[in-house]
């Protein structure tokens, strides 16, 4: 597999782990961020990419922007917007993502860290992880997406109270409010991640997965009669392929489906 500057990527029984490593807090730049989406349109057609693990070297998983880099775009608004831009596409290609992607939070994940974070389709944290928009404290907001997605996951009075006071909030905290799924001990975040990401796709026809994640995901922006309309294209598409005839003979058969994932 290609080897990468600020990420390593490997994986194992078709999941993929992808680590950020950028010593010492995992920051991102902009050379970090393009090269972290591109590992991520890579995986996206990759047939041995069955699931995703999201996760940070080290005691990180993002703590935020690596704002010395960021100070480039001093005096230059279309040079700022346009790390915002680069910022934003990697959180959309992650979200957008045909295979699902688990985020295991290791430690903290501040400012663009929770936007990535929040792409992702499910999340693990470590019980000592450390969550929160400082961007406020800068004089700044969040670009990478942050306003919309966390307005999404709390509604518009929370994100307002967490993006507006800049404040942080704790693994159980974030667990409480729904934006982190699972809290688990500090040392087994990536360890539980990567046997959740195993569940996910025990079993299953990858052609079903990747079509139930791109139905989940569309429907949260989409219209309801346009998402219900792929919908049923999709369970069409599906009923009609290799795959689906195997499921379906298998159950009336009792035996375990042989999917060859078409």
């Amino acid at each position: 597999m290609t080897s990468y500057k600020y990420v390593n990527v490997s994986t194992e029984s078709f999941v993929t782990t992808v680590e950020i490593d950028h010593p010492p807090a995992n920051t991102l730049s902009p050379d970090s961020i393009n090269e972290l989406r591109g590992v991520f349109k890579t995986l996206s057609n990759d047939s041995d990419t069955r699931a995703i693990v999201l996760t940070g070297a080290g005691r990180f998983f993002v703590a935020g922007a690596d704002i010395k880099k960021f100070t480039e775009a001093f005096d230059d608004a279309a040079k700022a917007e346009a790390i915002a831009k680069a910022g934003q596409d990697l959180c959309e290609e992650i979200e957008q993502s045909k295979k699902p992607v688990i985020a295991a939070i290791n430690g903290a994940a501040l400012g663009g860290g929770l936007e990535v974070a929040m792409a992702c389709h499910y999340r693990f944290a470590a019980e000592d992880a450390v969550l929160g928009l400082p961007e406020l404290n800068l004089g700044l907001i969040p670009s990478f997406g942050g306003t919309q997605r966390l307005r999404r996951y709390l509604g518009s009075a929370r994100a307002m109270e967490y993006i507006l006071t800049s404040k942080n909030m704790k693994a159980s905290e974030a667990a409480d409010l729904g934006l982190v799924q699972r809290i688990v001990p500090g040392e087994s975040a990536r360890a539980d991640a990567y046997a959740f990401a195993e569940q996910l796709i025990e079993g299953k026809s990858m052609a079903s997965v990747e079509r139930a994640v791109a139905a989940i995901m569309n429907g949260i922006d989409g219209s309801a009669e346009d998402s219900l309309e792929l919908e049923r294209q999709f369970f069409g598409e599906l009923f009609c392929s290799d795959d689906g005839k195997e499921g379906v003979q298998a159950f009336i058969d009792k035996r375990t489906p042989d999917f060859r994932h078409s």
